[in-house]
């Protein structure tokens, strides 16, 4: 069997690798991690000319092979071949941006020192011809020594010349391992200019567009309030766009449990999987479509190049708290989820930056928790406007405003007491401006969806049936005069717990809920689906889980609950991974206490400022 050659994408961050990546893979990737590390590995299938196929690695964004971050150390290290279990490399595709061709060609001569096969990839040339730089591309290819091609991966163009280039370097064995050589940093950069100006005529004045948009996006007051109306908008989305389709999942779940009903016996089997099985998990699977619209804002976001201002802006604001804008990516990152927030930390040079970073991640609203407010909103908070705005939405929107600050407030506590110290300058390449790829905006929701049901079909579904045998067991007594699942091991856990959270206002029901959500927090929603249905002893308690709630709580509880979801205790998947990160059980640990203790005190001081006001 013949060897499948390695093909490594690399570049700068901003110069369009992962685009390209997406291009030349389509929907044949696979996500990882490296071996010992918790560095993402992105591969994917990568067909060549004469039926070839390779294997393309995403290494993550570097500028040099001096490595300031874990990420960048990982591209160094497969670069030379450290990586135990990782194959060598047969080519080096280095990704550029055909815009800021003077800055990233250093790093191109960096790798071409290493003497392995090397294509470059003269990306975003689209872009270039919109600003009026037009670049000799066989001049610059002969000044370089290596096949230069270039390459729109928005468009699909220069793929097959660059599949071309790449196959034209591939032999039946790979290349020597290079040896790593000292860097004259001043003398590459005089060469990369020097190359640079030898091949590229700027002739246009289209940059001046940017610098007309950049003016107003990056203005001290406009700036500000614009990122603030496209985040209220966005949470506004959430609930107006998604009401549609979480009606058809809701009307599925419906249908599915009566059909179940007709034609199955009264039961255990029945009850597993109406009051668990479906009643659980269905509770958290109809909340996919606000998943996806905010995740879909976000890969917008990125891909239009306004990601990396909102952290120039940002970075005015988190100096006050002693970090800077670079922190503020993934902060944001942590909307969607805390796990991969808190893994792209790797790329904060100071590590009691990171440090602070990693510990305030999870106050970031991530979309585990968009199920729980979704359903104590909608049980709780009227659907109607004030004024343009959705009432809803606004709700929404004030509680993701509450984590920010609350993430603001402890790093500014943090960075005075356990993570002390100066904060560095903020540096960072300007993205250009431009339409965000449909394909590569179908590919990352089809990823995340993806990575949701599984969640569903994995942790949430052994959670929730997990719930329902404890909530079953052992059955009551034939003169029984309570629920069932009053005499069951749940409710004799939810008994021994209520003592703990009786003083902010939550009953044994929602103690009974916070134990598997420790798993997940979206669980607590598919635990309340369990428990409520298993408590279904009479019409009142029968319907969705939205009105279940409606009728069990008074609105301070939901209030409470909602407060304390802001800076509940994050899943165990997230202490697990900041164990990973800092290499201790200290911080996690640190991290779990803090938020326990935040939650409780917010969802006290809510459940009875709530309950003084009569509401």
């Amino acid at each position: 069997m013949a060897r499948q050659p390695v093909v490594a994408l690399v570049g700068n961050p901003n110069a369009g690798k992962t685009s390209l990546f997406n291009a030349l893979t389509g929907s044949r990737q696979k996500v990882g991690n490296y071996p010992g590390v918790t560095v993402e590995r992105k591969a994917g299938r990568l067909a060549l000319p004469n039926d070839v196929l390779a294997e393309l690695i995403d290494l993550p964004g570097t500028y040099s092979l001096d490595p300031r971050s874990p990420d960048e150390a990982v591209t160094r290290d497969a670069i030379f071949g450290r990586i135990p279990g990782e194959k060598p490399l047969d080519v080096i595709v280095a990704v550029i941006d055909a815009t800021n061709l003077r800055n990233h060609l250093r790093f191109v001569l960096e790798l071409r020192a290493l003497g392995l096969p090397l294509v470059v990839a003269l990306n975003m040339a689209d872009l270039a011809a919109r600003d009026g730089i037009v670049i000799d591309v066989p001049r610059l290819a002969d000044l370089l020594g290596v096949p230069v091609v270039a390459t729109v991966a928005v468009r699909k163009r220069g793929l097959d010349a660059l599949g071309a280039a790449v196959a034209s370097h591939i032999g039946a064995a790979p290349p020597a391992l290079p040896t790593e050589q000292p860097e004259n940093t001043r003398a590459l950069q005089k060469e990369a200019r020097r190359i640079a100006a030898a091949v590229e005529t700027a002739t246009g004045s289209a940059k001046r567009w940017s610098q007309r948009i950049d003016a107003v996006v990056l203005h001290p007051v406009a700036g500000p309030l614009l990122l603030a109306a496209i985040l209220f908008f966005m949470f506004q989305a959430v609930f107006s766009w998604a009401e549609a389709p979480m009606g058809w999942i809701e009307a599925g779940v419906g249908a599915l449990q009566a059909e179940l009903t007709a034609i199955l016996p009264e039961g255990w089997l029945l009850s597993l999987l109406n009051d668990g099985v479906l009643a659980g998990v269905g509770a958290v699977v109809v909340f996919l479509p606000q998943i996806l619209i905010l995740f879909a804002f976000i890969i917008t976001l990125e891909q239009s190049g306004y990601m990396t201002r909102a952290a120039f802006l940002m970075d005015r604001l988190m100096a006050r708290v002693g970090l800077n804008g670079r922190a503020f990516i993934p902060l944001l990152s942590s909307f969607a989820c805390a796990i991969p927030g808190i893994m792209a930390t790797r790329s904060i040079d100071s590590p009691r930056d990171r440090l602070t970073t990693i510990l305030i991640a999870p106050l970031m609203t991530c979309s585990a928790r968009l199920p729980v407010y979704a359903v104590v909103i909608g049980a709780f908070i009227p659907s109607r406007d004030v004024g343009p705005f959705g009432l809803q939405g606004l709700v929404l929107f004030i509680l993701y405003l509450a984590g920010i600050l609350g993430a603001l407030v402890a790093a500014f506590a943090l960075r005075r007491t356990v993570t002390k110290g100066a904060a560095p300058p903020f540096l960072m390449e300007m993205p250009k401006y431009q339409w965000p790829a449909p394909r590569d905006l179908l590919i990352g929701l089809y990823s995340r969806a993806l990575a949701f049901l599984q969640r569903a079909g994995t942790i949430i579904l052994a959670s929730t049936v997990v719930l329902w045998a404890l909530a079953s067991w052992p059955q009551p007594p034939a003169d029984a005069v309570k629920p069932g699942i009053e005499y069951s091991l749940a409710g004799k856990i939810g008994t021994a717990l209520e003592p703990i959270f009786a003083p902010v206002g939550f009953n044994k029901e929602i103690a009974i809920a916070l134990v598997p959500g420790m798993a997940a927090r979206e669980v607590a929603v598919s635990a309340l689906g369990t428990v409520y249905a298993l408590q279904g002893v009479d019409d009142e308690n029968t319907g969705s889980l939205v009105e279940q709630l409606r009728a069990a709580w008074p609105l301070p509880t939901g209030l409470a609950f909602l407060a304390w979801f802001v800076f509940a205790p994050q899943c165990l998947s997230t202490l697990a991974v900041t164990r990973r990160e800092t290499a201790s059980w200290r911080w996690p640990i640190f991290m779990f206490t803090y938020l326990f203790a935040a939650a409780y005190v917010a969802a006290g001081i809510t459940f009875h400022a709530a309950t003084a006001l009569g509401l």
